[in-house]
């Protein structure tokens, strides 16, 4: 016999897992990024003051950024410019006078002397027996490969090669050196950029061609007596690199046609004219 349940007695039924405890409390969820976005945003700021405190307030990377091969072609603009200014200013002195400087004493004595000293210092072409001497960097054998022990410094011409055959030729007697296409003079400096070479104001790549008037013998043994050809051509040897002394009865070399600019130049002696 079952009674009646009392409805006093009828409660809701709680689910099982709450039987016996409390309901769990809820997770703190938005503790840790209440705490992590401010120190994210602390470091941010502070990454940003530090580029800005590197770079100077400029951009770190700048695709305008100037390069050494930039500054070379504009160089060579800006000397290029100059020659066709000099030439155009060179046709105006010959139109004014008239064509015949000799009518003047003294303006034919200056002429006469300046067509002496161009001559000395190379401004004037001039032909005669020499050598045309050739610097190459070191090729590929047939396998396409270079010597195993070879470094990329072995392999290519650099300036002190090419001082030192232009020194030994001034030292042999040479009367008139060529480079590539420039007369060279005494203030004439080749320089090395990267892989090519720097000569008043325009670059060159090798092969180096050396044109020289003078004593043939003179020059090719001192060329063999200069210790830095030397080892030159003990790397020709070893590594391949290019090397050639090719006399002829005759060559041309060119004048200088470059602007010359002393600005402190001052005569070694008594002027005669």
């Amino acid at each position: 016999m079952h009674s009646e349940p009392n409805a006093e007695d009828v409660s809701p039924r709680r689910p099982w897992w709450t039987a016996g405890t409390s309901e769990p409390a809820q997770p703190a969820r938005h503790s840790a990024w209440r705490f992590g976005v401010p120190v994210v945003c602390v470091l941010a700021g502070l990454l940003l003051a530090t580029t800005h405190s590197v770079s100077g307030g400029s951009e770190i990377r700048r695709s305008d950024a100037p390069r050494l091969v930039d500054m070379v072609k504009e160089a060579q603009r800006t000397v290029a410019t100059r020659a066709a200014e000099r030439d155009n200013l060179q046709r105006q002195l010959e139109n004014h006078h008239g064509g015949t400087p000799g009518a003047d004493a003294a303006l034919g004595a200056i002429t006469s002397r300046a067509n002496e000293l161009g001559l000395e210092l190379g401004l004037d072409p001039m032909r005669g027996p020499g050598l045309v001497i050739t610097l190459n960097d070191a090729q590929r054998n047939a396998q396409g490969q270079y010597p195993h022990d070879a470094t990329p410094d072995d392999l290519v011409v650099h300036q002190q090669d090419v001082q030192a055959v232009l020194n030994a030729l001034w030292l042999g007697g040479a009367e008139a050196v060529q480079m590539q296409d420039q007369r060279i003079l005494a203030t004439s400096a080749p320089r090395c950029v990267g892989n090519t070479l720097l000569l008043n104001g325009r670059t060159y790549s090798p092969p180096y061609v050396i044109t020289v008037i003078g004593n043939v013998e003179g020059m090719r043994a001192a060329l063999a007596a200069a210790p830095l050809v030397t080892l030159y051509k003990q790397y020709v040897v070893r590594f391949g690199l290019g090397y050639t002394e090719d006399p002829r009865a005759s060559v041309d070399v060119v004048g200088h046609r470059m602007p010359l600019k002393l600005r402190y130049a001052q005569p070694a002696g008594p002027v005669t004219y």
